[in-house]
Order: structure tokens, then sequence, then C-alpha cells
């Protein structure tokens, strides 16, 4: 397994979208390889999920997992997912809106309005199909990771940019303690 490489906000890679895959492709070798390094890569960067356009690679996939992290100290517990071609389907249109941060856009945070609850249908690692409900903070990360695979950052999704903050600003004036 390998530490791949995160595009920065400004890399055309984040804004041009991916691909789907068939069950076929996602089962073979070479994007086995690509969700482990995804992992392994997410893990390293303490994220809570990743996108394969973040790390260059223009495909429907994505990775999401909480536990313990220490960007997110306070965040329940979400158990390691693979999602492949993933769609989602909001099944309220309450929306909450909470901070949110991006390996791709290092040492910033945001408030962003997202939809609390989701109806998701993806591809698992494995190329079965998969349908859930998420909520909270676990549908936040899903939409979070669903924007970078349709080309969007959480900055497109802010309603108010004064929330924006570097990282020790959030954590010194912002952040619950």
């Amino acid at each position: 397994m390998s530490i791949l490489k995160v595009a920065r906000l400004g890399h055309p890679v984040l804004r041009g979208g991916a691909r789907p895959l068939t069950p076929k492709e996602v089962v073979a070798a070479p994007i086995q390889r690509l969700i482990a390094d995804m992992v392994e890569t997410m893990h390293e960067y303490n994220g809570v999920g990743l996108a394969a356009v973040q790390v260059h690679q223009p495909l429907q996939i994505a990775v999401l997992e909480v536990a313990d992290n220490p960007r997110y100290p306070e965040k329940p517990a979400v158990p390691l997912s693979v999602l492949v071609n993933p769609r989602i389907e909001p099944l309220a249109q309450s929306m909450e809106e909470d901070w949110e941060g991006c390996l791709s856009v290092p040492d910033m945070r945001g408030r962003v309005p997202r939809y609390a609850q989701l109806r998701v249908r993806a591809l698992d690692h494995e190329g079965r199909e998969i349908d859930f409900t998420a909520s909270g903070f676990h549908a936040r990360v899903i939409q979070h990771e669903f924007d970078h695979l349709n080309g969007k950052v959480y900055l497109d999704r802010m309603s108010d940019l004064s929330t924006l903050a570097h990282l020790q600003e959030y954590i010194r004036y912002w952040s619950e303690k």
C-alpha cells in the first residue's frame, strides 16, 4: 500500500468530475489497490473521507471512516466504507449547518449547510449494490465526498463565507472547547 499525493484546491482534477465504474472494474486488482491506497492515505492525513479525484484519479470512488480522529474528536463513529458510483437522495428538505474541512483545502474550516438525512445507493468494494440511510455527520461526510466526485468542494456550498477560517483561528475562536 502507498500514501498518495492529495490534490489541492486549484488543481483541475478537483473540478473535472469522475467517471463511474462497472462492477467488474471494481473487483479488478488496480482498483482494489487504489481503494487500499486511498484508505491508507485518508488515515495518514487524519481524514474522515477521501474521493478518488482528490488523489488524481477521476473515478467515482470514495472512502470514509470516523474512528478516534484527531481532526474531528467529538464526531460519532462511522465504520470504514467504500462507495463506488454513489447516488444520494435527501430524505427530508431539512438542512444542518456545521463546520467542515478538507484535505484538498488544507488548514481551513467553514460552515456548510447539508441535508440531515440521506438515502445512499452505491456499489461496495466488492462491486455489490448497497442501499442504506445515513444521518448527521455520516450524511455530511457522504455529501462532502459526493461533491468531490462531481467537481465541487465545500467552499462552493458555503452560504456565508464570513465563517471561512484558518484552522488555528477556528480552534482559537470557533471550536467548542
